[in-house]
Protein backbone atom coordinates (compact mmCIF):
# COMPACT_ATOMS: atom_id res chain seq x y z
CA UNK A 1 0.00 0.00 0.00
CA UNK A 2 2.85 2.16 0.80
CA UNK A 3 2.77 3.38 -3.01
CA UNK A 4 -0.75 3.11 -4.34
CA UNK A 5 -2.64 4.74 -1.25
CA UNK A 6 -2.87 8.09 -3.10
CA UNK A 7 -4.06 6.97 -6.24
CA UNK A 8 -6.11 4.35 -4.13
CA UNK A 9 -8.11 7.64 -1.65
CA UNK A 10 -8.62 8.62 -4.86
CA UNK A 11 -10.65 6.26 -7.31
CA UNK A 12 -12.22 5.42 -4.32
CA UNK A 13 -13.46 8.75 -2.74
CA UNK A 14 -11.87 8.30 0.48
CA UNK A 15 -9.03 10.28 2.21
CA UNK A 16 -5.65 9.12 2.08
CA UNK A 17 -6.03 8.51 6.06
CA UNK A 18 -8.80 6.20 5.68
CA UNK A 19 -7.13 4.44 2.63
CA UNK A 20 -4.50 3.80 5.92
CA UNK A 21 -7.33 1.76 7.27
CA UNK A 22 -6.08 -0.62 4.68
CA UNK A 23 -2.98 -1.48 6.23
CA UNK A 24 -4.55 -1.19 9.75
CA UNK A 25 -7.12 -4.08 8.89
CA UNK A 26 -4.48 -6.06 6.94
CA UNK A 27 -2.34 -5.87 10.10
CA UNK A 28 -5.55 -6.84 12.51
CA UNK A 29 -6.01 -9.83 9.99
CA UNK A 30 -2.52 -11.16 10.62
CA UNK A 31 -2.71 -10.73 14.38
CA UNK A 32 -6.11 -12.65 15.12
CA UNK A 33 -4.89 -15.03 12.13
CA UNK A 34 -1.52 -15.64 12.70
CA UNK A 35 -1.27 -17.08 16.17
CA UNK A 36 -5.18 -18.17 16.14
CA UNK A 37 -4.64 -20.29 12.92
CA UNK A 38 -1.67 -21.80 13.42
CA UNK A 39 -2.38 -22.90 16.57
CA UNK A 40 -6.00 -24.33 14.92
CA UNK A 41 -4.25 -26.29 12.22
CA UNK A 42 -1.61 -27.59 14.65
CA UNK A 43 -2.10 -31.40 13.10
CA UNK A 44 -3.14 -31.01 9.64
CA UNK A 45 -0.48 -32.03 7.19
CA UNK A 46 1.91 -29.06 6.14
CA UNK A 47 1.83 -28.98 2.08
CA UNK A 48 -1.93 -29.08 2.04
CA UNK A 49 -2.65 -26.58 4.73
CA UNK A 50 0.26 -24.38 2.59
CA UNK A 51 -1.74 -24.99 -0.31
CA UNK A 52 -4.93 -23.75 0.95
CA UNK A 53 -3.76 -20.94 2.62
CA UNK A 54 -2.01 -19.60 -1.04
CA UNK A 55 -5.40 -20.53 -2.79
CA UNK A 56 -6.69 -17.61 -0.19
CA UNK A 57 -4.43 -15.58 -0.87
CA UNK A 58 -4.61 -15.60 -4.76
CA UNK A 59 -8.84 -15.34 -4.09
CA UNK A 60 -8.42 -12.43 -1.93
CA UNK A 61 -5.87 -10.38 -3.60
CA UNK A 62 -8.13 -11.06 -7.53
CA UNK A 63 -11.59 -9.88 -4.83
CA UNK A 64 -8.87 -6.89 -4.17
CA UNK A 65 -8.33 -5.84 -7.58
CA UNK A 66 -11.76 -5.91 -8.56
CA UNK A 67 -13.51 -4.19 -5.69
CA UNK A 68 -16.08 -1.79 -6.66
CA UNK A 69 -16.09 0.19 -2.93
CA UNK A 70 -13.58 0.78 0.22
CA UNK A 71 -15.71 -1.47 1.97
CA UNK A 72 -14.98 -4.25 -0.23
CA UNK A 73 -11.58 -3.84 -0.70
CA UNK A 74 -11.19 -3.51 3.08
CA UNK A 75 -12.98 -7.20 3.28
CA UNK A 76 -11.04 -8.40 0.83
CA UNK A 77 -7.25 -7.40 2.68
CA UNK A 78 -8.57 -8.54 6.19
CA UNK A 79 -8.94 -12.25 4.67
CA UNK A 80 -6.16 -11.83 2.48
CA UNK A 81 -4.28 -11.11 5.69
CA UNK A 82 -5.84 -14.39 8.04
CA UNK A 83 -3.43 -16.76 6.03
CA UNK A 84 -0.50 -14.79 5.78
CA UNK A 85 1.73 -15.11 8.82
CA UNK A 86 0.20 -18.72 9.26
CA UNK A 87 2.20 -19.38 5.39
CA UNK A 88 5.02 -17.74 6.71
CA UNK A 89 5.17 -19.68 10.06
CA UNK A 90 4.99 -23.15 8.12
CA UNK A 91 7.37 -21.91 5.80
CA UNK A 92 9.93 -21.47 8.07
CA UNK A 93 8.93 -25.02 9.94
CA UNK A 94 9.40 -27.21 6.55
CA UNK A 95 13.04 -25.28 5.62
CA UNK A 96 14.34 -26.42 8.76
CA UNK A 97 13.08 -29.63 8.38
CA UNK A 98 14.08 -30.32 5.61
CA UNK A 99 17.98 -29.44 6.31
CA UNK A 100 20.06 -31.64 8.52
CA UNK A 101 20.04 -30.30 12.14
CA UNK A 102 23.42 -28.25 12.07
CA UNK A 103 22.25 -25.82 9.38
CA UNK A 104 18.79 -25.48 10.28
CA UNK A 105 20.33 -21.59 11.67
CA UNK A 106 21.22 -20.92 7.58
CA UNK A 107 17.89 -22.45 6.42
CA UNK A 108 15.47 -19.88 8.78
CA UNK A 109 18.07 -16.78 7.94
CA UNK A 110 17.73 -17.55 3.81
CA UNK A 111 14.01 -17.76 4.66
CA UNK A 112 14.06 -14.92 6.51
CA UNK A 113 16.36 -13.34 3.67
CA UNK A 114 13.13 -14.28 1.21
CA UNK A 115 10.63 -12.40 2.85
CA UNK A 116 12.81 -9.65 3.36
CA UNK A 117 13.53 -9.50 -0.54
CA UNK A 118 9.89 -9.61 -1.19
CA UNK A 119 9.05 -7.39 1.03
CA UNK A 120 12.45 -4.52 -1.19
CA UNK A 121 11.90 -5.90 -4.05
CA UNK A 122 7.51 -5.79 -4.03
CA UNK A 123 7.06 -2.22 -3.08
CA UNK A 124 8.97 -0.71 -5.96
CA UNK A 125 7.19 -3.03 -8.50
CA UNK A 126 3.63 -2.97 -7.15
CA UNK A 127 4.01 1.00 -6.82
CA UNK A 128 5.60 1.12 -10.84
CA UNK A 129 2.63 -1.31 -11.43
CA UNK A 130 0.36 0.47 -10.13
CA UNK A 131 1.42 4.23 -11.59
CA UNK A 132 1.21 2.31 -15.32
CA UNK A 133 -1.76 0.59 -15.14
CA UNK A 134 -3.46 1.47 -11.94
CA UNK A 135 -3.85 0.55 -8.75
CA UNK A 136 -5.97 -2.33 -9.27
CA UNK A 137 -3.21 -4.08 -11.82
CA UNK A 138 -0.80 -3.90 -8.72
CA UNK A 139 -3.51 -6.30 -6.74
CA UNK A 140 -4.07 -8.03 -10.02
CA UNK A 141 0.03 -9.72 -10.37
CA UNK A 142 0.13 -10.25 -6.50
CA UNK A 143 -2.74 -12.40 -7.57
CA UNK A 144 -0.74 -14.12 -10.19
CA UNK A 145 2.67 -14.35 -7.96
CA UNK A 146 0.42 -16.50 -5.58
CA UNK A 147 -0.73 -18.13 -8.07
CA UNK A 148 2.31 -18.91 -9.46
CA UNK A 149 3.42 -19.72 -5.44
CA UNK A 150 0.81 -22.31 -5.30
CA UNK A 151 2.14 -24.31 -8.51
CA UNK A 152 5.67 -24.54 -7.07
CA UNK A 153 4.56 -25.58 -3.62
CA UNK A 154 2.63 -28.19 -5.15
CA UNK A 155 5.11 -29.55 -7.70
CA UNK A 156 8.04 -29.22 -5.44
CA UNK A 157 7.38 -29.27 -2.05
CA UNK A 158 7.45 -33.14 -0.85
CA UNK A 159 5.53 -34.07 2.32
CA UNK A 160 7.37 -33.13 5.14
CA UNK A 161 7.61 -34.83 8.31
CA UNK A 162 5.03 -34.29 11.04
CA UNK A 163 6.98 -35.87 13.79
CA UNK A 164 6.94 -33.87 16.43
CA UNK A 165 3.79 -31.26 15.62
CA UNK A 166 1.86 -30.39 19.00
CA UNK A 167 -1.73 -29.57 19.78
CA UNK A 168 -3.33 -26.42 19.44
CA UNK A 169 -3.72 -25.98 23.46
CA UNK A 170 0.30 -26.88 23.70
CA UNK A 171 0.74 -24.50 21.15
CA UNK A 172 -1.35 -21.49 22.14
CA UNK A 173 -0.07 -22.31 26.23
CA UNK A 174 3.57 -20.57 25.32
CA UNK A 175 1.34 -17.25 24.98
CA UNK A 176 0.82 -17.51 28.78
CA UNK A 177 4.73 -17.07 29.25
CA UNK A 178 6.07 -13.79 30.05
CA UNK A 179 9.10 -13.64 27.96
CA UNK A 180 6.91 -14.32 25.09
CA UNK A 181 4.55 -11.65 25.86
CA UNK A 182 7.74 -9.32 26.28
CA UNK A 183 9.01 -10.45 23.19
CA UNK A 184 5.64 -9.26 21.34
CA UNK A 185 5.96 -6.30 23.14
CA UNK A 186 9.76 -5.49 22.01
CA UNK A 187 8.49 -6.21 18.04
CA UNK A 188 5.34 -4.15 18.22
CA UNK A 189 6.41 -0.81 19.75
CA UNK A 190 9.89 -1.40 18.43
CA UNK A 191 8.69 -1.16 14.49
CA UNK A 192 5.63 0.88 14.75
CA UNK A 193 7.44 4.53 13.99
CA UNK A 194 9.73 3.46 11.38
CA UNK A 195 6.23 1.99 9.98
CA UNK A 196 4.47 4.51 10.59
CA UNK A 197 7.06 6.46 7.84
CA UNK A 198 7.74 3.92 5.84
CA UNK A 199 3.44 3.43 5.16
CA UNK A 200 3.14 7.16 4.38
CA UNK A 201 6.67 7.46 2.24
CA UNK A 202 4.33 8.74 -0.88
CA UNK A 203 2.94 12.09 1.02
CA UNK A 204 6.18 12.45 2.93
CA UNK A 205 8.14 12.75 0.02
CA UNK A 206 6.07 14.03 -2.83
CA UNK A 207 3.59 16.51 -0.82
CA UNK A 208 6.62 17.53 1.65
CA UNK A 209 9.72 16.51 -0.03
CA UNK A 210 9.17 17.64 -3.25
CA UNK A 211 10.24 14.53 -5.29
CA UNK A 212 7.27 13.65 -8.15
CA UNK A 213 5.36 11.01 -8.22
CA UNK A 214 7.26 9.19 -10.64
CA UNK A 215 10.12 8.70 -8.39
CA UNK A 216 8.94 6.78 -5.78
CA UNK A 217 9.30 3.75 -7.25
CA UNK A 218 13.30 4.38 -7.20
CA UNK A 219 12.78 5.82 -4.11
CA UNK A 220 11.25 3.01 -2.68
CA UNK A 221 13.60 0.56 -4.34
CA UNK A 222 16.52 2.88 -2.29
CA UNK A 223 14.81 2.44 0.71
CA UNK A 224 14.81 -1.42 -0.21
CA UNK A 225 19.18 -1.32 -0.99
CA UNK A 226 19.47 0.30 2.43
CA UNK A 227 16.78 -2.60 4.12
CA UNK A 228 18.40 -5.36 2.25
CA UNK A 229 22.13 -4.07 4.12
CA UNK A 230 20.49 -3.49 7.43
CA UNK A 231 18.96 -7.15 7.37
CA UNK A 232 22.39 -8.31 6.68
CA UNK A 233 24.19 -6.38 9.35
CA UNK A 234 21.66 -6.05 11.93
CA UNK A 235 21.93 -9.88 12.19
CA UNK A 236 25.45 -9.93 12.32
CA UNK A 237 26.16 -7.54 15.24
CA UNK A 238 23.44 -9.31 17.31
CA UNK A 239 24.90 -12.27 17.27
CA UNK A 240 27.89 -10.48 18.41
CA UNK A 241 26.69 -8.89 21.08
CA UNK A 242 23.20 -8.75 21.26
CA UNK A 243 22.84 -6.92 25.08
CA UNK A 244 24.72 -4.10 23.25
CA UNK A 245 23.90 -3.52 19.32
CA UNK A 246 19.99 -4.08 20.11
CA UNK A 247 19.27 -1.09 21.40
CA UNK A 248 21.93 0.99 20.33
CA UNK A 249 20.40 0.00 16.56
CA UNK A 250 16.97 1.32 17.99
CA UNK A 251 18.89 4.76 19.00
CA UNK A 252 20.20 5.22 15.61
CA UNK A 253 17.01 4.90 13.87
CA UNK A 254 15.17 7.62 16.66
CA UNK A 255 18.08 10.08 15.77
CA UNK A 256 17.34 9.28 12.32
CA UNK A 257 14.21 10.26 12.15
CA UNK A 258 14.30 13.41 13.98
CA UNK A 259 17.24 14.42 11.60
CA UNK A 260 14.49 13.83 9.07
CA UNK A 261 12.14 16.17 10.47
CA UNK A 262 14.81 18.96 10.15
CA UNK A 263 15.52 18.16 6.56
CA UNK A 264 11.48 16.89 5.23
CA UNK A 265 11.39 20.22 2.82
CA UNK A 266 14.84 19.11 1.32
CA UNK A 267 14.65 16.86 -2.35
CA UNK A 268 18.56 15.89 -1.66
CA UNK A 269 18.04 15.21 1.94
CA UNK A 270 14.82 12.92 2.26
CA UNK A 271 16.12 11.16 -0.49
CA UNK A 272 19.71 10.05 1.34
CA UNK A 273 17.15 9.39 4.71
CA UNK A 274 15.25 6.99 3.21
CA UNK A 275 18.30 5.13 2.42
CA UNK A 276 19.70 5.63 6.09
CA UNK A 277 15.62 4.50 7.59
CA UNK A 278 15.40 1.96 5.59
CA UNK A 279 18.66 0.48 6.88
CA UNK A 280 17.90 0.83 10.67
CA UNK A 281 14.79 -0.43 9.90
CA UNK A 282 15.69 -3.47 8.62
CA UNK A 283 18.36 -4.21 11.25
CA UNK A 284 16.36 -4.02 14.42
CA UNK A 285 14.46 -6.93 13.09
CA UNK A 286 16.65 -10.32 13.04
CA UNK A 287 17.47 -9.44 16.85
CA UNK A 288 13.38 -9.42 17.79
CA UNK A 289 13.16 -12.77 15.98
CA UNK A 290 15.88 -14.51 17.51
CA UNK A 291 14.02 -13.12 20.48
CA UNK A 292 11.11 -14.22 19.84
CA UNK A 293 12.57 -18.22 18.83
CA UNK A 294 14.95 -17.97 22.23
CA UNK A 295 11.39 -17.46 24.29
CA UNK A 296 9.26 -19.47 22.50
CA UNK A 297 11.68 -22.58 21.15
CA UNK A 298 8.89 -25.40 22.42
CA UNK A 299 6.44 -23.94 19.68
CA UNK A 300 8.29 -23.14 16.97
CA UNK A 301 5.96 -22.72 14.62
CA UNK A 302 3.42 -20.75 16.84
CA UNK A 303 6.70 -18.35 18.02
CA UNK A 304 7.03 -16.89 14.33
CA UNK A 305 3.23 -16.53 14.23
CA UNK A 306 3.63 -14.47 17.33
CA UNK A 307 6.42 -12.47 15.91
CA UNK A 308 4.46 -11.73 12.89
CA UNK A 309 1.42 -10.49 14.97
CA UNK A 310 3.92 -7.97 16.92
CA UNK A 311 5.26 -6.81 13.79
CA UNK A 312 1.60 -6.06 12.44
CA UNK A 313 0.31 -4.88 15.67
CA UNK A 314 3.20 -2.24 14.97
CA UNK A 315 1.39 -1.82 11.15
CA UNK A 316 -2.10 -1.41 12.47
CA UNK A 317 -1.29 1.12 14.85
CA UNK A 318 0.90 2.81 12.49
CA UNK A 319 -1.59 3.01 9.34
CA UNK A 320 -3.98 4.19 12.15
CA UNK A 321 -2.11 6.84 13.58
CA UNK A 322 -0.41 8.16 10.66
CA UNK A 323 -3.43 8.61 9.20
CA UNK A 324 -4.81 10.99 11.82
CA UNK A 325 -2.02 12.96 11.68
CA UNK A 326 -1.44 12.78 7.53
CA UNK A 327 -4.94 14.29 7.61
CA UNK A 328 -4.85 16.79 10.53
CA UNK A 329 -3.74 21.03 9.74
CA UNK A 330 -0.47 20.23 10.60
CA UNK A 331 -0.33 17.65 7.68
CA UNK A 332 2.11 14.62 7.41
CA UNK A 333 5.49 16.84 8.63
CA UNK A 334 5.07 15.44 12.24
CA UNK A 335 4.91 11.37 11.26
CA UNK A 336 8.82 11.60 11.57
CA UNK A 337 8.92 13.20 15.36
CA UNK A 338 6.09 10.65 16.34
CA UNK A 339 7.82 8.45 14.91
CA UNK A 340 11.10 8.82 16.86
CA UNK A 341 9.35 9.23 20.09
CA UNK A 342 7.27 5.21 19.56
CA UNK A 343 11.36 3.91 18.37
CA UNK A 344 12.43 5.08 22.09
CA UNK A 345 9.79 3.28 23.54
CA UNK A 346 10.58 0.53 21.77
CA UNK A 347 14.33 1.49 23.19
CA UNK A 348 13.48 1.62 26.11
CA UNK A 349 11.24 -1.42 26.32
CA UNK A 350 14.03 -3.45 24.93
CA UNK A 351 17.04 -2.21 27.63
CA UNK A 352 15.11 -2.85 30.73
CA UNK A 353 14.00 -6.64 29.02
CA UNK A 354 17.63 -7.10 28.14
CA UNK A 355 18.96 -6.07 31.59
CA UNK A 356 16.27 -8.48 33.09
CA UNK A 357 17.01 -11.48 30.63
CA UNK A 358 20.98 -10.85 30.79
CA UNK A 359 20.64 -10.90 34.62
CA UNK A 360 18.84 -14.23 34.36
CA UNK A 361 21.43 -15.62 32.55
CA UNK A 362 23.85 -14.37 34.66
CA UNK A 363 22.25 -15.76 37.67
CA UNK A 364 22.05 -19.15 35.78
CA UNK A 365 26.03 -19.12 34.98
CA UNK A 366 26.73 -18.66 39.03
CA UNK A 367 24.79 -21.07 39.56
CA UNK A 368 25.84 -23.82 37.28
CA UNK A 369 29.64 -22.83 38.29
CA UNK A 370 28.74 -23.40 41.99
Amino acid sequence: MAGIMPEVATDLEVTVGTAGLLITAYAVGMIIGGPVLTAVTAGIDRKRLMLALLAVAVVGNAVSALAPEFSFLLTARVVTALVTSTFFAQAIVVAVQSAPPKRAGTMVARLAFGMNLAMILGAPIGTQIGSQWGWRATFAAIAVACLMGLGLVFLQLAPPSDAGRTSAVSELLVLRQRPVLVALAITAVGNVGVLMVFNYLAPLLTDLGGHPATRLPVLLLAYGIGATIGNLVGGTLYDRNPWLFQPALLGLLAATLVGTWFVAASTTLTAVAVVAIGLLGFAIIPGMQARVMMTAAEAPTLAMAVNASGYQVAAACAGLFGGLIADSAAGPRPIYLVAAGLTMCGLLTTAVATRSLHGTHREGAAVTAD
